[in-house]
C-alpha cells in the first residue's frame, strides 16, 4: 500500500489561496501580501497541532484549528475589523478547495493499478473528502488523523494505515513532500518516498 500526504504533496496549498487573496484585495480595496499571510497562517496552525500532540491542548479538528488561527492571524495584522464572521468562514473553506499538482491525478491512477493508494493526512475527514473530490484524486481509501484524534508525526496516525489497510508497516510506503512526516513514518517502520515540491510554500 502507498499512503499519501495530500495537502502539499498531492494538492497545491498556495495558488488557490493566492487567487482567493487577490479577490479579497480587489473586493475590499486592500493590498495584503497573501503569500506571507498564508505562510504565517500555516505556522500558527502547525503550532496548535504540536500542542495537541504533546497534550498541552485537547484534540481539536483541523478545520476548527484553521478557523481559530485565522482569527489570531487577523488580530496580529490589525485586520480584525476588516472581516465579518461569515467572510472568515468563507476564507477558511479555501483549505477544502485545493488544486491537484499537474502530475497527481495521472500518477495516482498509474500507481493504483499495482498498489492500494490511500490518503494519510492531518486534515479532517470531511475536509479530506472535499479535497479529494474537488481535485479528482483517485484514492482507494481516505484515512486522516481525525480517526486517531492525534496528528502527524504522532505514531498513532501511522498506525491507522496498518489497522485500516491491513498491511504490516514494512509493506506500506508513506509518500510526502514534508521530511518531518517521512522521518516519523520511517521511525514507525514504514518505507518512505520523498516527492519534491519546490513551490510547496509558494
Amino acid at each position: 500500500a502507498l499512503t499519501f500526504d495530500v495537502q502539499g504533496t498531492c494538492a497545491d496549498f498556495c495558488q488557490p489561496l493566492l487567487r482567493m487573496g487577490d479577490g479579497v484585495n480587489r473586493a475590499k480595496g486592500l493590498a495584503l501580501d497573501w503569500a506571507a499571510l498564508s505562510a504565517e497562517w500555516r505556522g500558527l496552525y502547525r503550532a496548535v497541532l504540536d500542542q495537541i500532540i504533546t497534550g498541552e491542548r485537547p484534540w481539536l479538528r483541523v478545520d476548527h484549528i484553521y478557523r481559530e488561527t485565522l482569527d489570531a492571524l487577523l488580530e496580529r495584522q490589525g485586520l480584525s475589523a476588516a472581516f465579518t464572521t461569515a467572510e472568515r468562514d468563507e476564507l477558511n473553506r479555501i483549505w477544502t478547495r485545493l488544486d491537484p499538482w499537474p502530475d497527481s491525478v495521472e500518477g495516482l491512477a498509474r500507481l493504483r493499478r499495482r498498489f492500494v493508494v490511500s490518503t494519510l493526512s492531518n486534515a479532517g475527514m470531511r475536509a479530506m473528502v472535499a479535497v479529494v473530490k474537488h481535485a479528482a484524486l483517485p484514492f482507494d481509501a481516505v484515512l486522516t488523523a481525525e480517526l486517531a484524534q492525534s496528528y502527524k508525526p504522532a505514531p498513532a496516525v501511522y498506525q491507522l494505515a496498518v489497522d485500516y489497510l491491513g498491511y504490516r508497516p514494512e509493506e506500506i510506503m508513506m509518500v510526502a513532500c514534508h521530511k518531518y512526516d517521512l522521518k516519523a513514518a520511517r521511525a514507525f517502520g514504514m518505507r518512505t518516498a520523498f516527492v519534491a515540491r519546490p513551490l510547496e510554500f509558494g
